[in-house]
């Protein structure tokens, strides 16, 4: 057992998340998140959890394992072209972790993702989360216009299938 993951895992909690992303920084994710989906087809969600439940601290569940339940519950596979993302972040760890849907997944290199992870990461080592996510979810953005373009006003009508707000875990 890594007792120093246990208890970053027990001290960390909602309040400490409610600190790094107030309301007016999680608006502005929304928004940077609502920007992104209007340059491409594909649906992106941010979910933000300050600490593992204790049973899955219990049992050392890693932030990946966590982030595919959470990809799950949020239903980011629920989209017509399986081009949904998840940015899960995992506070007590400063962990990121990006699961793509098999549609967009297969059109992206795991290494592409985990280049965004960990310059998401190195901001987050130097106290700049807001910056950090931000810059990530432009970037997936930028992936996502390369392989889901937006096509004309019908499919803006469309409408998103999955909510932009940020979700606190």
């Amino acid at each position: 057992m890594n007792w120093r993951r246990w208890w970053r895992h027990l001290w960390s909690d909602q309040r400490a998340v409610q600190r790094l992303f107030p309301p007016a920084t999680l608006r502005r994710l929304e928004l940077a998140t609502r920007h992104g989906e209007q340059i491409h087809a594909g649906q992106v969600r941010l979910a933000i959890e300050a600490s593992l439940p204790l049973g899955a601290i219990r049992h050392d569940v890693p932030a990946r394992a966590r982030a595919v339940e959470v990809f799950s519950q949020l239903r980011v596979w629920d989209t017509p072209e399986n081009c949904g993302v998840l940015v899960y972040l995992l506070m007590a760890d400063r962990a990121v972790e990006i699961v793509a849907d098999r549609g967009i997944d297969a059109k992206v290199a795991p290494d592409a993702w985990r280049h965004i992870c960990a310059k998401m990461e190195a901001a987050f080592r130097t106290g700049r989360f807001a910056e950090g996510v931000q810059h990530g979810l432009i970037e997936i953005g930028a992936l996502l216009a390369e392989h889901y373009p937006r096509k004309g006003s019908a499919q803006r009508r469309a409408g998103d299938e999955l909510p932009d707000a940020p979700v606190l875990l």
